[in-house]
């Protein structure tokens, strides 16, 4: 039996009223991102993408960092707003963070220089591909998700309290959990507009 791909991607919305009551098990999650670990693709198979997953106290604990920093470079008058906006995501049962490994970036530059100034886009453009896989096999299990960038701002003390790389570059962040309620769906501008058709 075949499925309407199409239908699959109709399904991804950007959620913001999220649970910690996943319609799936937690187990069945992690199998979920290992297989787009495996599946995503990337140039010369250099496997650039590195994905941490927070779940429970880590999870609570990451918005919680987010906030505070945020709190260091934003004026008074907008904390309510970024409470209201990080409590959202902190209900949720966990967050995917996205990084690069920036070691394998230097090293294929270095071997193909010819090809030096793509692999630093080529590394954006496989992330944000492997990005969309999860969202999307999250919106075919139930799952409801939005994709948050905070980076630069969380940048040091994320790798700092999780003892991370410092050759990991975090570029999302991916906040999830059951559905709350599902938002209506987007505008779309004229498609004439951004498809041209030559023959």
């Amino acid at each position: 039996m075949t499925c309407d791909i199409m239908e699959l991607f109709a399904k991804r919305h950007s959620f913001y009223e999220i649970n910690n009551h996943l319609p799936i098990q937690a187990l069945e999650v992690v199998a979920l991102i290992k297989d787009a670990l495996k599946l995503y693709p990337s140039p010369f198979n250099s496997q650039s993408a590195r994905v941490v997953l927070l779940s429970g106290s880590q999870h609570l604990a990451f918005w919680e960092l987010t906030k505070q920093e945020l709190f260091k470079s934003a004026p008074k008058e907008k904390y309510d707003g970024i409470n209201t906006r990080i409590s959202s995501f902190a209900k949720g049962f966990g967050t995917l963070l996205y990084f690069i490994e920036t070691d394998i970036v230097q090293k294929q530059e270095q071997q193909m220089p010819l090809y030096a100034t793509n692999f630093k886009n080529w590394a954006y453009q496989c992330n944000a591909i492997l990005q969309f896989m999860i969202w999307s096999a999250f919106a075919n299990k139930e799952i409801g998700a939005s994709l948050q960038h905070y980076n630069p701002l969380i940048d040091e003390t994320v790798k700092t309290t999780y003892n991370l790389p410092k050759s990991w570059e975090l570029v999302a962040q991916m906040p999830f959990g059951g559905i709350g309620t599902t938002p209506p769906p987007h505008s779309v501008s004229d498609l004439e507009e951004k498809l041209l058709i030559l023959e």
